[in-house]
C-alpha cells in the first residue's frame, strides 16, 4: 500500500478529466501501455466500469508518467505517478517500477485490497491468461524469475560494494573490500539481461519486492 504521506500528496495531484473516450488497446502497444479495469457497484445499486490507462514508457526518465482514470469509457481524472484516485468505497492506487507497473489496486476504506483486472489484449492480460491456462508452467516461470534475481543480488552486490570501497575517501575511512566473486564481463552482461527479463516478467504480474526489484525502481 502507498504510504500515508505519499498517498496524501498523490490525492492532491489528481486533476479532473476532459471527457475524451478511452482508446481501444492495440497489440503493438504492449511494450509501453498498461490498461486495467475495475467494476464497482455504488450505494444506489448502479454499476460503474473504471479503467486505468498508463503509457508507462512515456517520459519515464523524467518522472512524469501519468495514470489516466476512465469512468464508463470517458476520461474522468488523471494524476502523475504514484497515483491515488478516489472511487466509490475507497481508492485506486497506481505505482510503477523501472520495468512496468508494480501496483494497480483497489483499496477499500477498511483496508482490504484487490488488483484490477488487466485488459486481455495487454501484456499483463496475456500473462494472466497464461497463468489461468497453464498454472504449473506459470508458477515455474515465476519461480525462475525469482531465482535469477536472487542470483543477481548475490553476485552483483559484492561487486558494487568493492567498486564503492575503492573510492579514496571511503577507502581512507573504512578500508577497501574485495569481492569474493569476480565473474568475467560476459557473464555480468548475460546476468544483467536475465535480470531485466526477470524483472519485466514480475512486473507483468504486478509483483514487487524492495529486496529483489528495488534496484530497478
Amino acid at each position: 500500500m502507498i504510504g500515508k504521506v505519499r498517498r496524501g500528496r498523490a490525492l492532491r495531484r489528481v486533476r479532473p478529466g476532459d471527457g475524451r473516450a478511452l482508446k481501444r488497446f492495440r497489440w503493438w502497444q504492449s511494450p509501453f501501455r498498461a490498461l486495467f479495469h475495475l467494476r464497482l457497484t455504488g450505494d444506489d445499486g448502479r454499476q460503474a466500469l473504471y479503467a486505468v490507462d498508463v503509457r508507462h514508457w512515456q517520459n519515464q526518465s523524467s518522472g512524469k508518467v501519468r495514470a489516466h482514470l476512465y469512468l464508463d469509457g470517458r476520461h474522468h481524472a488523471e494524476c502523475r505517478l504514484p497515483a491515488v484516485f478516489p472511487v466509490p468505497g475507497g481508492t485506486v492506487e497506481v505505482a510503477m517500477s523501472a520495468f512496468g507497473l508494480k501496483r494497480c489496486h483497489y483499496v477499500t476504506t477498511d483496508g482490504a485490497e484487490r488488483q484490477l483486472v488487466p485488459d486481455p489484449r495487454s501484456a499483463e492480460g496475456r500473462r494472466a491468461r497464461l497463468d489461468r491456462a497453464h498454472p504449473m508452467l506459470s508458477r515455474g516461470i515465476g519461480a525462475l524469475s525469482t531465482i535469477v534475481l536472487g542470483i543477481a543480488l548475490a553476485l552483483l552486490v559484492p561487486q558494487v560494494v568493492e567498486a564503492i570501497s575503492q573510492v579514496e575517501p571511503f577507502a581512507r575511512r573504512v578500508g577497501t573490500f574485495t569481492s569474493p566473486v569476480d565473474p568475467p564481463g560476459w557473464f555480468n552482461a548475460v546476468l544483467a539481461l536475465g535480470t531485466a527479463a526477470a524483472s519485466t516478467e514480475r512486473a507483468l504480474r504486478l509483483r514487487y519486492s524492495r529486496l529483489l526489484d528495488g534496484a530497478g525502481g
